[in-house]
């Protein structure tokens, strides 16, 4: 009599297709106005973007098949696969520019961001570092030294395009990951202000960063500059009251926000459904996150546990940072709102991720008991 095969975990699954379906929505509202003025095509994002998700469904459902443990055996290859993408991204030519950045690879009539696939490359390589030599790992010398040595190179290519908003991302993921996985305090301590004086280096040398901080704490004093996305979601998220003004019927996306549907989408779902339709959705995405941090508690295999953990730390690092930046907790970094910004990269990585969430959870007893 065959044995049942275990089942995947449909929680994660539901959860990660109701936010993804959210998306789309919110995605078409937020940006017809905009694609129908630059293409003239009222459906052009969203159509990508149905594209991607389908290209990311399909991808999760593969990768859910797919034995997690081959990820371990291939972790190095993996990195430096997304290594030789971050140095071509550089090269002219190869390297898109967009927004002042050149940090996509054209395909054709799409792109792909090098950077999406370096957060999962890292997460894999980390988790199985730690998974192989968990005692190494904790050591200053051996563990921690060389492992932020990785992450500090990754996170100067990315710099090299320059992205700070991805680049503080998968720094913040590697250096969470290290802290999940037990590395002492003390450590983090004696770099604390290295990195401090470091990113403090980085946003004085360029004129932009620094006034995107300036901004922050006063984005009155250039309202036309500078202050202007913040001030614009702003306006967006308090007029929205209690149950907002209806999908579809925003007044800062007409114009007034720019790119509504990329890092500001969370300021549209505020203003067109409200207060409580912005909690709902954060109360779906918290629990999202509460669903892999159990997955990661019942398993018992290290490599399987501490990718979960990267994959619930790089998600909930961009949803704490995108939402602080809308509603004006956070400067402005370029960061966008996991499964539901515009974004074919973002999106598609997000749902492989997801895949092997669900491959762990296919494979790890009683989780669903």
């Amino acid at each position: 009599m065959n044995q049942k095969q275990p089942s995947i975990d449909f929680l994660i699954l539901i959860l990660t297709t109701t936010l993804t379906v959210i998306g789309l929505i919110f995605v078409l509202s937020s940006s017809y106005v905009w694609a129908n003025h630059r293409f003239n095509d009222p459906f052009y994002f969203f159509k990508r973007q149905l594209l991607f998700a389908n290209i990311g469904f399909i991808g999760m459902i593969v990768v859910s098949k797919i034995n997690y443990k081959s990820y371990q055996k291939h972790a190095t290859l993996l990195l430096i696969i997304s290594f030789i993408m971050l140095i071509l991204v550089l090269i002219p030519g190869i390297g898109l520019v967009r927004g002042g950045a050149r940090s996509w690879i054209g395909i054709g009539a799409f792109s792909l961001q090098p950077s999406e696939f370096m957060k999962l490359s890292l997460i894999i390589f980390l988790a199985k570092f730690m998974a192989d030599s968990p005692d190494e790992a904790k050591t200053f010398k051996h563990g921690v030294l060389p492992l932020l040595g990785v992450i500090l190179v990754v996170f100067g290519l990315i710099m090299l395009q320059p992205d700070f908003g991805s680049g503080m991302v998968i720094t913040a993921t590697g250096v969470l990951m290290l802290f999940l996985c037990g590395v002492p305090f003390k450590y983090f301590l004696s770099f604390l202000g290295a990195g401090i004086l470091g990113v403090a280096g980085l946003i004085m040398s360029a004129p932009y960063r620094l006034a995107r901080i300036t901004s922050y704490l006063d984005p009155l004093a250039d309202p036309q500059g500078s202050g202007f996305q913040i001030l614009q979601s702003l306006y967006a998220i308090t007029p929205g009251g209690l149950l907002g003004h209806g999908v579809g019927e925003s007044i800062q996306k007409h114009f007034y926000l720019p790119e509504p549907q990329t890092d500001f989408i969370f300021a549209i779902i505020a203003e067109e459904i409200g207060f409580i339709g912005a909690t709902f959705v954060l109360l779906l995405f918290i629990c999202f996150f509460l669903r892999l941090g159990y997955i990661a508690l019942k398993i018992n295999d290290l490599f399987a546990k501490y990718v979960i953990l990267g994959i619930m730390s790089v998600l909930c690092v961009q949803v704490m940072i995108n939402v602080g930046v809308v509603i004006g907790l956070l400067p402005v970094t370029g960061i966008t709102l996991p499964f539901m910004s515009y974004g074919g990269s973002s999106l598609s990585i997000t749902l492989l991720s997801i895949g092997i969430v669900l491959n762990i959870s296919r494979h790890t007893e009683s989780i669903n008991h």
